[in-house]
């Protein structure tokens, strides 16, 4: 039987889990496998960024879950800093340039091909954006260049444009390594991943950091300071519609968008929001021997039953499982997610899962929402912090469509038990009987979740229909 060839644009999450899964199923003899990776790592957590810079954690090599040797030993052809310039699906072929040997540039073939091509920050095309120590933050490499900004800048003045999870814990960071960091937020409050509610939480723990958080900034441009470089030398301030905020370094904290650059040239199938669309087994649309996985694709929204761009490690992971397994012969799915994520600014906890307000409305739910703040331990054991519990539910069904959680230790991960009601498709009602662990040190009689659960059920049977 001849050998197939099994080539893969992108070493990191959805690349090398679908590479190791795929050579777990298939020896060398039956099946090579390329990788290809155009920066100095692979394998890697970026959701430890923020905790590199912040001096929390080391880096870069504790943020690499497997390195290129460990790759290689399992008979996995990985080229680093190789980048893959063009595809050629009616030859069966990719163009890549090795970036450290001069720029040479070759081909080689493929039977099967799997597109794992991140995503890459939003950098809005403002004036001076480009300026030196402006940073967008998704790589190790990224991570590595602002270090060397902020190892080399004589000055302690930093904004943050944008305050979503990167933008918020961007900002923490830099107030661990002293410095005065000033957020810019476009929308009322920070974390557009909550609702404003609960957002406006988020907002009081900032300013109790002493970061200045300006809401409803609208940045107009990047200033430079003289120099040799083009824009005219380094940042100097940043500029919004109304005011203007010095900084020694900025960084973007605007999100990302699906990096298929390559996908489009190639005439690939992309969404709305530009990811590739994929089916449940992770094939590109059309395509039976190409796959896609990770923050380049679109997956499906279980709860609003949408196509959503959600860039997690998590999702990556489980897709280069899934792709592994049929790229090697075997069948495996990925149903979608509910939308959960987590994080932190201090030591207040920052959770949500499922839909939020707006985004039931744009999904045509009718809904009712309701708020309860309780302890995360029973109220008279030591420790006990409040948490905010944000609930919605379907009218007349009472299905859960979303949680979002706000508090102190022991909040964040509460939201998991929301995330399994949502995939399981329970009622509010359902979740009110739901057999979670008690201990006053843990929780109180009543765990918060389905606190919120049994005043959702008051909610929906007020509502009717």
């Amino acid at each position: 039987m001849a050998t197939e060839h099994l080539v893969i644009v992108g070493g990191d999450a959805a690349g090398m889990a679908a590479a190791s899964q795929a050579r777990r199923l298939r020896k060398p003899a039956e099946l090579a496998i390329t990788a290809f990776e155009r920066s100095h790592f692979t394998s890697y957590s970026a959701c430890g960024i923020p905790y590199w810079v912040g001096g929390e954690v080391d880096g870069p090599d504790a943020l690499i879950a497997r390195t290129a040797e460990e790759h290689r030993a399992r008979d996995i052809d990985l080229r680093m800093r190789c980048e893959v310039t063009e595809l050629d699906l009616d030859r069966g072929r990719v163009r890549f340039r090795e970036l450290e040997d001069g720029g040479r540039e070759s081909w080689t073939g493929f039977d099967k091909l799997v597109l794992a091509t991140g995503a890459r920050p939003r950098r809005p095309g403002l004036p001076g954006i480009d300026a030196p120590g402006v940073h967008g933050v998704q790589t190790l490499d990224d991570g590595r260049a602002l270090l060397d900004t902020l190892d080399a800048s004589p000055g302690r003045r930093a904004v943050v444009v944008g305050a979503g999870y990167i933008g918020v814990e961007m900002a923490e960071a830099l107030v661990r390594r002293g410095y005065q960091v000033t957020v810019l937020e476009q929308s009322a409050q920070p974390m557009s991943t909550l609702d404003p509610d609960m957002g406006a939480l988020v907002h009081e723990a900032m300013c109790a950091m002493g970061i200045e958080t300006v809401r409803g900034a609208t940045v107009t441009g990047v200033l430079t300071g003289e120099g040799s470089t083009p824009g005219g030398g380094r940042v100097r301030a940043v500029t919004t519609e109304d005011a203007e905020y010095p900084a020694d370094v900025v960084v973007l904290g605007l999100g990302v968008r699906p990096e298929t650059t390559l996908a489009a040239a190639a005439g690939l199938p992309l969404g709305a929001s530009g990811g590739l669309l994929t089916d449940l087994a992770m094939r590109v649309r059309g395509y039976d021997h190409i796959w896609a996985g990770g923050d380049c694709v679109e997956v499906l929204d279980l709860v609003s039953g949408q196509l959503r761009h959600i860039a997690l490690g998590t999702h990556a992971n489980k897709h280069g499982q899934v792709i592994g397994t049929n790229a090697g012969g075997g069948y495996a799915t990925f149903p979608g997610v509910v939308g959960t994520a987590v994080s932190k600014v201090c030591d207040l906890e920052i959770a949500r899962t499922g839909l939020l307000e707006h985004e039931a409305r744009a999904a045509g739910l009718r809904f009712v929402t309701v708020t309860v703040e309780a302890t995360g331990r029973a109220g008279y054991y030591p420790g006990a912090r409040p948490m905010h519990v944000k609930m919605l539910a379907e009218r007349r069904t009472g299905r859960l469509l979303g949680v979002q959680i706000v508090g102190r230790e022991g909040a964040g991960k509460r939201v998991d038990i929301a995330a399994v009601a949502l995939t399981a498709g329970m009622t509010v009602e359902q979740m009110t009987t739901l057999d979670l662990g008690y201990a006053p040190p843990f929780s109180p009689v009543w765990d918060p979740v389905l606190v919120a659960a049994r005043k959702a059920v008051g909610a929906v049977r007020e509502a009717g229909a």
